[in-house]
C-alpha cells in the first residue's frame, strides 16, 4: 500500500479532499498544489513504481515454491483503491492477507490509517480471509543497506565527501503525536542511525519536512530551518536523504529537489539528494524477506 496521487491536474481537488477526510480545501489551496504537481509532473512515479516493486516482490516470493503468493496494490487516498486491491486479492482465491505500508515508519496517524481501511475492506468481505499486518520495518536490514550505499553514492558526488553533512529526512506530522506515545520520531531517529554507521557518516542530521499548515505545532526541526543552520555553521556541502520515503513522489520531487535545493542554493550550498529506491532489486528483496519473517 501507498499513499496515492493524482494522475491528471484535474483530479488534484478531489484528491486534496480524500486527503482532507471529505473537507473541500480552498480554492488558493488547490491552485498552490495544482502548481507544484504542475512542475514536477503528473502522474509522479509512485503509481507505476508501487506496481513495479509488487510485481518484483511476488515474482521473489515464488521463486523458492511452495505457498502460492499474489501481490496487489492499493492506495490510500487515490486510484486504484486498498478495498479494490483486497476484492481482487478475494477474486485470486487467497485465505490469508498480509498487509504491507511501503512506508517504513510506524504512525497512528499514517500507518494506522491504512490499517483502518484494510480492516474495513475485511469487515466487508464475503471471505473468511485472516490478515497479518506489518507495522513498521524501519530496521529491516535490507532497507538500511540498500539507503546507506545510495548515501555513499551521492557523497562521492562531492570532492571530499567528508565535508558533507548528511541530513536524513521525514514526512512532519502534528507535534501531539509525541503526548499520545507515537514511536514515529523514535523510529526515524534509530533508522537514521543505523544508515549513518552503515555509511559512516562522518556528520549527520535529521529534520523533517513537508509541514502542512493546519495551525497546530508540528515536528522539527524543518528541513529548510537545518539548511540555514548548516550555513551560518560553515557547512557548504550537503547530502539529503529522505529515509522516511520510498519512491519518487511530491514530496521528494518537490519539497527536496525544488524548494530545498533552491534554499540551499541561496545560501551558496552544494546539495545533492540521495536516489529513492522505488523498485530497486534489494528494497524487493528484502520487502520478500519481510513477508516470510511474518509468515514464520
Amino acid at each position: 500500500m501507498a499513499y496515492g496521487s493524482p494522475n491528471h491536474l484535474h483530479e488534484v481537488e478531489a484528491y486534496f479532499t480524500d486527503i482532507r477526510g471529505g473537507r473541500r480545501p480552498s480554492s488558493d489551496e488547490v491552485a498552490e498544489l495544482t502548481d507544484r504537481y504542475h512542475q514536477v509532473g503528473v502522474p509522479t512515479p509512485l503509481l507505476e513504481v508501487s506496481r513495479r516493486l509488487a510485481a518484483k516482490v511476488e515474482r521473489t516470493l515464488n521463486q523458492s515454491g511452495g505457498s502460492q503468493f499474489t501481490v496487489r496494490v492499493g492506495m490510500k487516498h487515490w486510484t486504484p483503491r486498498i478495498q479494490t486491491a483486497f476484492q481482487e486479492l478475494e477474486q485470486a482465491g487467497v485465505d490469508r492477507v498480509i498487509g504491507l505500508v511501503l512506508a517504513p515508519h510506524y504512525s497512528r496517524i499514517g500507518t494506522g490509517g491504512y490499517q483502518a481501511r484494510v480492516d474495513r475492506a475485511l469487515a466487508e468481505s464475503k471471505r473468511q480471509v485472516s490478515l497479518d499486518f506489518i507495522q513498521s520495518w524501519f530496521a529491516l536490514p535490507g532497507y538500511l543497506e540498500a539507503v546507506a550505499e545510495n548515501v555513499q553514492t551521492a557523497l562521492r558526488a562531492f570532492p571530499d565527501a567528508a565535508t558533507a553533512t548528511v541530513v536524513f529526512t521525514a514526512h512532519s506530522l502534528p507535534s501531539r503525536i509525541l503526548d499520545e506515545g507515537d514511536p514515529y520520531r523514535d523510529q526515524l531517529l534509530q533508522s537514521s542511525e543505523l544508515i549513518a554507521r552503515l555509511v559512516p557518516a562522518r556528520e549527520w542530521r535529521f529534520s523533517f519536512q513537508s509541514q502542512s499548515h493546519t495551525g497546530e505545532p508540528w515536528l522539527g526541526p524543518d528541513l529548510l530551518d537545518t539548511l540555514v543552520e548548516l550555513a551560518a555553521a560553515g557547512r557548504r556541502r550537503v547530502v539529503v536523504a529522505p529515509v522516511g520515503f520510498i519512491a519518487d513522489h511530491l514530496e521528494v520531487l518537490y519539497d527536496i529537489d525544488i524548494e530545498a535545493r533552491q534554499k540551499a542554493c541561496e545560501l551558496g550550498m552544494e546539495f545533492q539528494r540521495t536516489q529513492m529506491l522505488n523498485d530497486d532489486e534489494r528494497l524487493a528483496n528484502a520487502l520478500a524477506q519481510l513477508v516470510r519473517r511474518q509468515l514464520a
